[in-house]
């Protein structure tokens, strides 16, 4: 619903055209993205000299300085692709990976791996999940040793979006045994660094456009000037990066659904049965407007997150209620779409089939639903 007061005319007319290019350029594509399990680096090099992978970077830095909110615009075309691992993988890049470099990294680091992100030279990941940890970041066994004025890194990471084809990875590592999330720290890792290696891209239910693999650090040496920020506020910055991930990962979860939602109610009013169309029989026009109604309450929800945080507020609370709620209901909406499309909605030549596959990431990846109720919890003081 493009016509929430939260756009401006600005922001409309910068959707028309992301529209154009998505229909033109990225979704005549996904099939063939989504067998080779990786989308073009060309991609980002086209989204680069178009200016999009700048939106929210300072033009200092190769960016063109707008807001949070024209970056939400560019999430939600991405997503109406019909492939989240293009969405994925782009979003992993500018909102995942580079956005902490961005906002903790000194200059000479902006101006060397912000740049670069933005002008489409360089892929970026964020390393933080690992074969042992996931929701609990406090956890992580990664180690990097200061020794003299280098770090020596040792670990490995693993369910890492952008993982096979990074250049960099921005990783998450113990730089002390204690005190418990005051212990971690941010480093950026070359890919051409000596002892740094990847796996195999991993083979995945969705999001099959995006690469996703292991990574692994065997004394893996990187000089001082590439920890990010101070040492050990490693956790408040992944802690922080985390608003703006799940505002992202919700934005991506209403568009899928508008998606699944009008892919649906075109094939109920094509389809014919005892004589008439499905759109046409109560029980599924009630599942229909459930469906509409199940993604306005998710799009409200996001969009005040979204408008918090674009004001520079502390958005925590209504970022994982946002994450929590769309990503259980782009659950629901899929799975709904599917069944109105009944015996098709199974088949692969059916894009819906996609759409719900994708959809299954959406509890788990970023924090689980789970993970955001205890958060939520806390935040709400229902518990102390």
């Amino acid at each position: 619903m493009s016509s929430h007061w939260i756009f401006t005319e600005e922001h409309q007319e910068f959707r028309k055209t992301l529209k154009k290019y998505v229909e033109q350029e990225i979704k005549p594509f996904v099939r063939q993205w989504e067998e080779q399990g990786e989308i073009p680096r060309s991609l980002f090099k086209q989204m680069s000299e178009l200016g999009y992978l700048g939106i929210k970077v300072p033009e200092a830095y190769g960016g063109v300085g707008l807001d949070c909110i024209t970056e939400a615009v560019l999430v939600e075309e991405l997503a109406k692709c019909g492939s989240a691992g293009v969405g994925a993988s782009v979003g992993a890049h500018l909102g995942i990976a580079m956005t902490p470099i961005l906002n903790f990294g000194n200059e000479a680091q902006k101006n060397t791996y912000v740049r670069d992100a933005v002008n489409g030279d360089s892929i970026a990941a964020l390393g933080i999940t690992e074969p042992n940890t996931g929701s609990d970041v406090s956890s992580i066994k990664t180690t990097a040793v200061k020794e003299a004025n280098h770090y020596r890194i040792n670990g490995s990471k693993t369910f890492i979006t952008n993982g096979a084809n990074a250049d960099y990875v921005v990783v998450a590592a113990k730089t002390a045994k204690e005190p418990k999330h005051k212990n971690i720290s941010l480093f950026i890792v070359e890919a051409r660094d000596e002892g740094f290696s990847t796996g195999n891209k991993l083979n995945k239910l969705g999001w099959r456009s995006s690469d996703t693999a292991d990574l692994f650090f065997d004394n893996v040496v990187i000089p001082e000037d590439r920890l990010i920020g101070e040492e050990h506020k490693g956790f408040y910055y992944i802690m922080k990066n985390f608003q703006w991930e799940r505002i992202m990962l919700s934005l991506a979860c209403v568009a899928q659904a508008e998606l699944a939602l009008e892919d649906t109610k075109r094939y109920t009013k094509e389809r014919e049965q005892f004589g008439k169309p499905l759109a046409e029989f109560q029980v599924v026009r009630h599942k229909l407007v459930d469906m509409a109604v199940d993604i306005e309450k998710a799009r409200h929800i996001t969009y005040r997150a979204l408008y918090l945080y674009d004001q520079g507020e502390d958005a925590s609370t209504e970022a994982t209620m946002a994450k929590a709620y769309a990503g259980e209901m782009v659950n629901r909406v899929t799975d709904e779409a599917v069944q109105l499309h009944g015996g098709a909605g199974y088949m692969m030549e059916y894009d819906v089939q996609r759409y719900w596959r994708d959809a299954r990431i959406q509890s788990i990846g970023g924090g689980t639903t789970q993970i955001m109720n205890e958060i939520l919890a806390k935040r709400l003081k229902v518990v102390e």
